[in-house]
C-alpha cells in the first residue's frame, strides 16, 4: 500500500474513536454539572411547617458557591422557625448523595419546650387591694390560656397577651397596656418561664355623645340619645358601645356608624362617646327576582323613601308579582319615639289563585308598635273587603274592620342562623257586625318554636302552631282571619294551603287548624348540612273534623349571608306522593 494512503487510513481511524469517547462520555459530565434537587426530611409536623414558611429556591443552586449560601440560609431560617414553634435546640444537617444527585436537608427538631411558669402583674386602679379589684385579678389569672406543662409557641403566647389586655379593656380599663413581657428560655431542660406586667390605667366614666356627620336628619327624628344603652356617668362597658353602634346600623336612614371612645387617661373621670355618621341614600329603588315552592316564581319592585315628608319617616311601595299571588303595598312608618314605639300606615291590593280559590282582597291598617332587642308589642286596627271566587261555589263578598294585637317574645342566639333559643308568638284579632264587619269573629293564634343545639354541628328544631277562629260559620269572614295548612313551614309533602274546608272544588280556611314539626339538621361542612323532619297538620270547621296529615323526608340546607336555605324532598303518608319544597328557612 503506498505511504500516502496508510497515513490517511490511520488518520480516518484516530477520528472515529475519538468521536466515540466524546459520545461515551458527554452524558457523565452533563450528568456531574447538573444543579442537585432538593429534598427535606423532616417529622411530619415538622415538614408541615416548614412547607408554610420555608422558601425553596426558585431557580437551580448553580455552583457550590450558590450552595453553600443557601445551606447557611437554610439552617439560619429553619433554627428561627423552629424556635417560634418551641423547639429550642434543633439539630439541621445538609448533606449532598452524589449517587441520587440530591442535597437533602434533614431536621431534628429535639424536645418541645414546655412552660415551666408564669407571672402576670398588674399596676394601676386594677392593683388596688379592694375586694372588686381582687375579684376580677383572680379571674384574669385563671383564664389564662397559656398555662404551666403546655406546649410553648411563639403565636400562642402573642395570642394569650393579646386577649388578656383585650379582657382588661373590655370592662373599666380602656387604657390598659403592657408595661413588660419575658419569655425566658431554658434550652437545656426545655422549659420557658413567662412573666407579664399590666398596667390598666384609672377606672374610665362615660360622657357626653359627640355626634358628627348629620346633614338631612336630626338626632332627634333619628332618637339616638334614646337608642344608646348607657348615661353619663356609668362605667366603661366596651360591649355596650359595640351594642349601641349596631343599634345605630339598623336605622336605615344611616349608611354606616362608628361608635368610639379616645382613651385619654386625663378624660377618664367622663370620656366623651364619639359617634361618627355617614348619612345613607334617602330615595332606593330595589329590583328583586326569586322562587318558593309556594307561590313559584317572584319578581318585584321596590321603591323606598326614608325621609317621607321631610320628617324621617320611612315609605315603603312594592309591587309584586308571584305566580299564585300579586301585591301592590304602600306603607309609611315613623322613628321609635321616646317610649321606643313607632306608628305606621299601610295599604295594601292582593289578588291570589290557590287550591281553586280566588281571592281579590283591599286592606288598610294602622297600627303601634313597641319594640326592643326580645319583644315585639303591636296593636292596630284594620279594614278589609275580600271577593271570594272559590271554583264550583258561591262567589262572596266579605268585609270586615278588626282590632289587632300581637306579641312575640325571641330569645334566640342568631337571628340569621339559629342554633340555641325558642320564639313565641301570640296574636288575637276581632270584629263585629255592630261595626262595619259581616260576621262577629274572634281569632286566636299560637306559635312556639325551640332550638337545641346538639354536639358542636347538630341543631334539633320544635315547631307547634294552633289557630282556632271563634264565630257561628266562617260564611263572612275574611280569609286572612281563617286557616288553611300545607307546604313550607307547614306540613311538608302538600301542597301550599291544600289543607282546609272543601267548597266546591276548591280549598278555603277553615276556624280550626293545628300543625307541628320535628326537624334535624347535621351541618356536616360549615355552610353545608342535610335535614330529616316530620310534619304533621290540618285545618278544618272544628277541632273534631280535624284529620292530620303527615308528611316526612330529608332536606339539603346552605348557610347564605341572608339565612339558610333549603331543599327538601317530602313524602306525604297517605298517598305516597313526593314533593320538593324550596325555599329561605325564617323564624319570625
Amino acid at each position: 500500500m503506498h505511504p500516502l494512503y496508510r497515513y490517511f487510513a490511520s488518520f480516518v481511524v484516530y477520528i472515529f474513536f475519538l468521536v466515540c469517547s466524546c459520545a461515551v462520555f458527554a452524558q457523565p459530565a452533563d450528568e456531574k454539572n447538573k444543579a442537585p434537587t432538593i429534598s427535606l426530611s423532616a417529622p411530619k409536623h415538622i415538614k408541615a411547617l416548614l412547607a408554610d414558611y420555608f422558601e425553596l429556591p426558585q431557580t437551580p443552586l448553580a455552583d457550590e458557591t450558590a450552595q453553600s449560601a443557601f445551606i447557611r440560609r437554610a439552617k439560619r431560617e429553619i433554627n428561627e422557625l423552629l424556635a417560634t414553634a418551641g423547639y429550642f435546640t434543633p439539630i439541621v444537617t445538609v448533606t449532598l448523595q452524589s449517587q441520587d444527585n440530591k442535597l437533602v436537608i434533614k431536621v431534628d427538631p429535639g424536645p418541645l419546650a414546655l412552660v415551666d411558669n408564669v407571672t402576670i402583674e398588674f399596676k394601676g386602679d386594677l392593683a388596688i387591694d379592694e375586694p372588686k379589684q381582687r375579684a376580677r385579678v383572680k379571674q384574669l389569672r385563671e383564664s389564662w390560656s397559656l398555662k404551666n406543662k403546655k406546649p410553648f409557641r411563639s403565636a400562642e403566647w402573642e395570642e394569650a397577651k393579646a386577649v388578656l389586655l383585650s379582657e382588661i379593656t373590655l370592662e373599666d380599663y380602656p387604657a390598659a397596656y403592657v408595661v413588660e413581657s419575658q419569655a425566658i428560655v431554658d434550652p437545656d431542660n426545655a422549659r420557658v418561664q413567662l412573666s407579664i406586667i399590666i398596667d390598666s390605667g384609672p377606672v374610665f366614666y362615660i360622657g357626653d355623645l359627640v355626634i358628627s356627620g348629620l346633614k338631612r336628619y336630626s338626632q332627634k327624628e333619628l332618637n339616638i340619645i334614646n337608642a344608646a344603652p348607657f348615661h353619663a356617668g356609668d362605667p366603661y362597658r366596651r360591649d355596650l358601645l359595640f351594642t349601641f353602634q349596631a343599634a345605630l346600623q339598623n336605622i336605615p336612614h344611616l349608611s354606616s356608624v362608628t361608635v368610639s371612645i379616645d382613651p385619654d387617661v386625663l378624660k377618664h373621670e367622663a370620656v366623651p362617646v364619639d359617634v361618627v355618621i355617614t348619612e345613607g341614600q334617602s330615595k332606593r329603588v330595589a329590583l328583586g327576582g326569586g322562587y318558593s315552592s309556594n307561590n313559584g316564581a317572584r319578581g318585584e319592585i321596590n321603591y323606598r323613601d326614608y325621609n317621607f315628608l321631610d320628617r324621617a319617616w320611612n315609605m315603603n311601595t312594592m309591587l309584586r308579582w308571584e305566580q299564585k299571588r300579586q301585591t301592590f303595598f304602600f306603607g309609611v312608618t315613623t322613628l321609635p319615639d321616646s317610649n321606643n314605639g313607632r306608628y305606621s300606615f299601610d295599604t295594601r291590593l292582593q289578588e291570589t289563585d290557590i287550591e281553586n280559590l280566588k281571592t281579590t282582597n283591599a286592606r288598610v291598617s294602622m297600627s303601634r308598635q313597641y319594640l326592643t332587642k326580645n319583644t315585639l308589642h303591636q296593636y292596630g286596627i284594620s279594614w278589609q273587603r275580600e271577593n271570594q271566587r272559590p271554583s264550583g261555589a258561591i262567589n262572596q263578598i266579605n268585609q270586615t274592620l278588626a282590632l289587632n294585637w300581637r306579641w312575640r317574645y325571641n330569645l334566640i342566639d342568631n337571628p340569621v342562623n339559629i342554633r340555641d333559643g325558642h320564639v313565641t308568638d301570640l296574636r288575637v284579632s276581632g270584629g263585629s257586625q255592630q261595626l262595619l264587619s259581616d260576621q262577629d269573629f274572634i281569632q286566636t293564634y299560637a306559635r312556639q318554636q325551640f332550638w337545641w343545639p346538639i354536639g358542636k354541628r347538630d341543631v334539633l328544631y320544635l315547631r307547634g302552631e294552633a289557630g282556632y277562629t271563634i264565630a257561628e260559620s266562617r260564611s263572612g269572614i275574611p280569609q286572612e282571619f281563617l286557616f288553611r295548612a300545607g307546604g313550607i313551614q307547614s306540613v311538608r309533602g302538600y301542597k301550599f294551603y291544600s289543607l282546609g274546608v272543601h267548597e266546591g272544588n276548591a280549598i278555603v280556611g277553615g276556624r280550626t287548624m293545628a300543625t307541628g314539626t320535628l326537624e334535624y339538621t347535621h351541618w356536616f361542612l360549615q355552610n353545608w348540612g342535610a335535614a330529616l323532619f316530620t310534619d304533621v297538620g290540618d285545618a278544618d270547621d272544628s277541632w273534631k273534623k280535624l284529620d292530620l296529615g303527615l308528611g316526612y323526608g330529608a332536606g339539603i340546607r346552605w348557610r347564605s349571608p341572608a339565612g339558610p336555605l333549603a331543599l327538601d324532598l317530602a313524602r306525604r303518608h297517605d298517598t305516597g306522593t313526593l314533593r320538593v319544597h324550596f325555599s329561605m328557612i325564617v323564624a319570625f
